[in-house]
């Protein structure tokens, strides 16, 4: 069922689009085209399920489709693996299979690969051992020859400034050799990482960000023969665009012979979101994308454009927000904070809710940071509403559920029972080592609708209705959003134990639509 956001939606409707395509931290997305179709994927870091799947017929309306990853076999991941996990996917197509590689930067290289990018990924497979070893991405030469080219995570390896291009076997399953280094330059290039490598004519091309996520540009290199030498030209950055870093992504040829630029923009709390830009190569086989506004050679980002000619029309959809929890599944936009365990959530005890069954933290968890049972999902939009009805008649003294916006700092509104046996309704704000409560009121109403009112700048308003039609807001300052470890804001639910487990909460229609005016 084709989704539509009542938030923001790229497709202005009328041939054109507006950038950025998905206002939501897809980090570091890749992406490629096989036939009519598109297929993205992007870092989750220790986000479960991960490494994203998402479709596309136009490189403009994307829907989430799967997820590479639905859990994670590694150890460590029954509690949360923050910044830690998947970096800087590959997305490719050969041999008639999808391949994904990644770098994750405490163990090493990985690989999945499907012959359906919505079916069953296999299991990852340990490609080269090695920390530090981070953002891969292979290459299979038209000789049969394999390559890889990968990037150093400087805090684990104490490597920086480098890429490095590596024979691999044919089946993607190991490399070869040491390979080479093809560019190690701090003064021009810093910081330089997520590569992707191609072929046009005579040239091996390897894309490459540089200078950080927030004040980056996109660097691109090319040779004669995939170990160099390599020549290198910055071809995009900010420049007079309110497009900060623009960089790290993908280039796709339409069937049409357009070739698209996609990259990521750091927007603060919002994450890493992803812009599109139109490129086309020069005559002298060097790239030029988005527009070169000040006649420097250097382009950047535009704002809006005419949709890639992909030789026909397609309906405008977004990825789903919205649950409704009626499904036998839960909507592929949730995530948790670590491997889930069967007995966190049902979906079948009340038929059209979602059960949340009370956890209980982590013996050296101080706040909910290091709670592995959140259930959440990216901010959507610069701005919006989030709301959900809740049913705590099942929870127990010392319990408590709700609504939280989650970062490096969080605030959640939640009902909770005290040692009492009273309810209260409760806002809890915390960071990373402690949390305590901000607000609260007593209710003798255990059911209730919640939501929190995004606005620019990330600035949140929690809200409650006894009828869920009139709301009232928190007496609390709006509270700012967060980033997280390498990741945006998010937000989502959860029911947690402060004594013993056995309660639970019943959450219905979690929506997401326009802030009202």
């Amino acid at each position: 069922m084709t989704y539509l956001s009542k938030t923001r939606v790229s497709d202005q409707g009328d041939g054109t689009f507006a950038n950025p395509i998905l206002h939501a931290d897809y980090s570091d997305p890749d992406a490629i085209r096989v036939g009519e179709d598109f297929y993205m994927t992007a870092s989750s870091f220790g986000h479960i399920p991960g490494l994203p799947i998402l479709h596309s017929k136009d490189l403009i309306n994307w829907r989430l489709i799967h997820h590479a990853i639905p859990h994670m076999p590694l150890p460590g991941y029954d509690k949360p693996q923050h910044g830690n996990g998947v970096w800087a996917p590959s997305i490719r197509f050969h041999d008639g299979m999808f391949w994904i590689f990644y770098g994750d930067p405490d163990v090493g290289i990985f690989m999945t690969k499907a012959s359906e990018p919505a079916g069953e990924w296999s299991e990852i497979h340990l490609v080269h051992e090695g920390k530090g070893l981070i953002d891969a991405c292979p290459f299979w030469d038209d000789d049969g020859q394999a390559y890889l080219v990968h990037a150093y995570a400087h805090s684990r390896s104490g490597i920086k400034h480098r890429l490095r291009v590596r024979r691999m076997s044919p089946d993607g399953r190991r490399l070869l050799d040491e390979g080479v280094v093809v560019i190690d330059d701090p003064e021009r290039h810093p910081t330089i990482e997520g590569p992707k490598m191609y072929k046009r004519g005579d040239y091996y091309y390897i894309f490459a960000p540089a200078g950080g996520v927030e004040e980056g540009w996109q660097t691109v290199l090319r040779a004669r023969h995939p170990f160099g030498p390599y020549e290198d030209r910055i071809v995009l950055k900010q420049g007079n665009s309110p497009v900060n870093g623009p960089h790290q992504g993908a280039w796709i040829e339409l069937a049409s012979g357009e070739s698209w630029f996609m990259h990521f923009q750091h927007k603060d709390a919002y994450g890493r979101i992803v812009h599109l830009q139109p490129m086309t190569w020069m005559d002298d086989d060097w790239p030029s994308m988005g527009e070169d506004a000040d006649g420097d050679g250097i382009g950047e980002p535009v704002l809006r454009a005419p949709k890639p000619n992909v030789g026909n029309r397609y309906p405008i959809e977004t990825p789903a927000t919205d649950d409704g929890f009626d499904q036998e599944r839960l909507g592929l936009q949730w995530q948790w904070q670590a491997n889930p365990e069967s007995g966190w959530y049902s979906l079948a005890e009340r038929s059209g809710w979602l059960r949340l069954y009370s956890r209980r933290s982590p013996e050296s968890a101080s706040s909910l940071y290091q709670a592995p049972y959140l259930l959440l999902q990216k901010f959507p939009a610069l701005s919006f509403q989030a709301g959900v009805r809740l049913d705590g008649t099942g929870l127990r003294e010392g319990d408590s559920a709700g609504l939280i916006v989650f970062g490096y700092s969080y605030a959640a509104l939640i009902l909770a029972f005290n040692e009492n046996g009273n309810a209260e309704l409760r806002l809890l704000e915390g960071d990373t080592e402690k949390q305590a409560i901000a607000w609260k009121l007593e209710t003798s109403a255990p059911e209730l609708s919640l939501r929190v009112l995004v606005e620019p700048g990330a600035m949140c308003t929690f809200q409650y209705s006894f009828d869920g039609m009139h709301y009232e807001s928190v007496a609390r300052p709006p509270f700012q959003a967060t980033v997280s470890k390498w990741v945006g804001a998010k937000v989502g639910l959860f029911a947690q134990a402060d004594r013993e487990v056995g309660g639970y909460a019943d959450f219905d229609d979690f929506t997401v639509t326009d802030v009202p005016r």
